[in-house]
């Protein structure tokens, strides 16, 4: 029997030092029936300079004609490839030489899995997870994303206490492996999107169509975080909170989405005042255009919804069934594990 091939792509703009830094690893992968390809996102840095050097290892460069950001850059350059499997490796990640191994050995083994995140840990603190997906992600009764690992900035430290190969809820985008014809079969990532939570509503709608998503804590990955965009970046803080929105629109169930909207509306006006008290402004106001933007848009996200399969919200595994922001804020749980005692 063949062995699969594996395409793992690594989606660039205007990180060329990183390229330098961390590719290496990846071109030192163990598997033989490894294809690695850069895409790039119309760099104005010497990226794909940097690419092109690289090509000799079996580095292949396929060029964007514009910054698609990162649903519509994977989406351009993923149609032009051909694998069993696709990884969506982003470029601050560093990875060990038999990362592929266990994530192609557990899709192999169960043909309902569609996508599996390796364990993520930090680049920086290697003993500690990393924020950008721990070891899985969840999501809680009212749409807010968490890791095992990793509650709000919460990083905890990776003494095996989450070693558990699972069914999670979302795969991290730092590194997502997915079987291409489920990729192609969900439509991919939402372009509209255009970055941040776009592999959340991924997995959501490939979990609505039946298919599970995993951890797989045999595989383990170095993740830099902020890459493209900074932590603290305002931008980031008006993406997350418009497309938390549009998540919930088109995933959850019609009887279930209007509820779930206003309270989270609710939720970010609180959010909102927090930013406000820490006089972060430029956040706060974040928060506002988000709102706006997630309205003007509305039709679009509701017409998105009404071609998605659905399945109830609550039953998903992975859903915590209690408020992650009352547990976190209030009881005082800052653990993962804290959440379900």
């Amino acid at each position: 029997m063949s062995k699969p091939k594996v395409a793992v792509v690594i989606l660039n703009f205007n990180t060329a030092d990183l390229l330098r830094q961390l590719l290496p690893s990846v071109i030192a992968s163990t598997y033989e029936h490894m294809q690695l390809v850069v895409a790039d996102n119309a760099s104005s840095d010497d990226s794909v300079a940097v690419i092109q050097g690289f090509e000799n290892e079996g580095v292949q460069l396929i060029k964007l004609d514009q910054n698609y950001g990162f649903a519509g850059g994977y989406n351009k350059a993923l149609a032009q490839i051909e694998a069993d499997y696709f990884v969506l490796l982003n470029s601050d990640v560093e990875v060990e030489p038999n990362w592929l191994e266990p994530l192609i050995a557990m899709a192999e083994s169960n043909g309902d899995i569609a996508a599996i995140q390796p364990k993520i840990r930090d680049y920086y603190k290697k003993t500690h997870f990393e924020y950008a997906g721990a070891a899985g992600g969840f999501i809680d009764k009212w749409a807010y994303p968490f890791c095992r690992g990793r509650l709000f900035d919460d990083l905890e430290e990776d003494h095996g206490q989450y070693n558990e190969n699972t069914e999670i809820f979302w795969a991290s985008g730092a590194a997502l492996f997915i079987r291409s014809k489920d990729y192609m079969d969900a439509g991919g990532l939402d372009a509209d999107l255009f970055a941040h939570m776009e592999e959340i509503d991924l997995c959501w709608r490939l979990k609505n169509r039946g298919r599970q998503i995993w951890a797989c804590t045999d595989s383990v990955v170095y993740h830099m975080g902020g890459g493209t965009l900074a932590k603290q970046s305002p931008r980031k803080t008006f993406l997350n909170f418009r497309n938390n929105l549009a998540l919930i629109t088109k995933n959850v169930p019609s009887g279930q989405r209007a509820r779930l909207l206003l309270r989270r509306l609710l939720l970010d006006g609180l959010a909102g005042v927090k930013f406000i008290m820490g006089l972060e402004f430029a956040h706060c106001w974040a928060v506002v255009r988000a709102h706006w933007n997630f309205f003007f848009h509305y039709n679009m996200w509701k017409k998105k919804a009404d071609q998605t399969q659905y399945r109830a919200f609550l039953s998903h595994t992975g859903v915590l069934k209690k408020s992650i922001v009352i547990s976190y804020f209030l009881h005082k749980k800052k653990t993962f594990s804290d959440l379900y005692k």
